[in-house]
């Protein structure tokens, strides 16, 4: 393994005795793991899948009634039901899938329905979605 010298400022140095402390690891391991981790982001970027306008264009007018009149979540999956669609957690947001293969279709801020301004027009979150702090930080 090669040695390299690494100067550091004061205020990075504690931050990392910190997140050494934290993880039980030591200072070399903390730079060790960040380096790697940057090195696999740099090395593997997240593509960036943008929807296609001519498929969520047509969507977005079938369903605009059902998520401008929903007045819950409760509501909200029925009306989408009706039409063959439901609401399903999908990271820290929703995304519209189809009922009868499981697919997903978009995501509902591509229709113009972001988890955030929903949360707070219905002034709860998603029914089981697992990032609570996303409703605190939306009110």
């Amino acid at each position: 393994m090669e040695t390299i010298p690494l100067h550091i400022d004061p205020t990075t140095h504690a931050a990392l005795q910190k997140a050494a402390r934290e993880s039980q690891w030591d200072v070399q391991d903390v730079v060790m793991d960040a380096i790697k981790r940057d090195l696999f982001r740099r090395t593997y970027p997240k593509k960036a899948i943008w929807p296609d306008a001519r498929l969520i264009a047509p969507l977005r007018a079938l369903l605009a009634d059902d998520f401008n009149h929903a007045k819950g979540w409760s509501d909200l999956q029925e009306r989408l039901r009706q039409k063959g669609f439901m609401l399903q957690e999908a990271g820290a947001g929703l995304a519209v899938i189809r009922c009868d293969d499981g697919r997903k279709c978009a995501k509902a801020s591509d229709l113009g329905h972001s988890y955030p301004q929903l949360m707070r027009r219905f002034s709860a979150p998603f029914p089981g979605h697992s990032h609570h702090y996303l409703f605190e930080r939306a009110m």
